[in-house]
């Protein structure tokens, strides 16, 4: 039960910006359901989706930047929930690049890899673990990508999205499993203790010259498209 609730370089939940989060938000005096569903609404809605500078940054650069994609808010989340003492532990994937198409376009799409590296959260309450990846995408990002698709109901495949009920994903959180990419999942790493653990062995498909490209070109161009959506446009 110790792994679950350690803090790293990563999970840095000692640090004054999450400490002054945890006083301010007051989560610390609510019971155990409380805490998970308020901490996992904040890291949804009040952390928009975007894409940050790499997967391995710690929890206090993510509530820094104010935004975060699957795998940075997986840290967050769980910093979060373990400087309230809720147990949790990060499950590894990858996923299709498919997923990400709109996001990503042009010759940046065909470059990009086929296998993106994914997680999600996985925390303990009464015994039971449950999944929360539908941590990712923010409601107002998801309503407005959801207003340009109007017609589509069911299956949905890019944006950050994949989802088999797009005009109602599985995205609350209430001792359940929600969910808004699982369905672009093709590979499974299983489970770490921390995200330290997971990226010790496992990073994104790119060499040097692709990485430095995606820190400092393609995921501005990725920001940028994702709120065009946010805004409507």
């Amino acid at each position: 039960m110790e792994n679950y609730l350690k803090e790293t370089r990563i999970l840095d939940y000692s640090h004054e910006t999450v400490q002054t989060l945890l006083e301010q938000r007051g989560w610390s005096s609510l019971d155990i359901v409380e805490k998970i569903k308020a901490i996992y609404n904040f890291v949804r809605d009040e952390i928009a989706f975007g894409y940050n500078i790499s997967d391995d940054i710690p929890a206090s650069k993510i509530l820094k930047d104010g935004y975060g994609q699957c795998n940075t808010k997986a840290t967050l989340l769980m910093a979060l929930l373990r400087v309230v003492g809720i147990p949790n532990r990060i499950h590894g994937f990858t996923i299709d690049k498919a997923l990400q198409k709109g996001a990503i376009t042009g010759i940046c799409y065909k470059l990009s890899p086929q296998n993106i590296l994914h997680s999600w959260v996985e925390v303990l309450v009464n015994g039971q673990w449950y999944f929360l990846e539908g941590v990712i995408v923010d409601k107002p990002y998801l309503s407005k990508l959801q207003e340009q698709y109007i017609d589509c109901k069911t299956t949905f495949c890019g944006f950050g999205v994949y989802t088999d009920n797009f005009a109602n994903p599985p995205i609350e959180w209430n001792n359940n499993n929600p969910f808004i990419q699982n369905k672009g999942i093709n590979q499974d790493f299983g489970l770490f203790d921390t995200p330290d653990d997971l990226y010790s062995k496992h990073q994104q498909k790119l060499n040097f010259f692709k990485r430095l490209v995606f820190k400092n070109i393609v995921r501005h161009i990725m920001n940028s498209n994702v709120e065009k959506i946010r805004n409507g446009n």
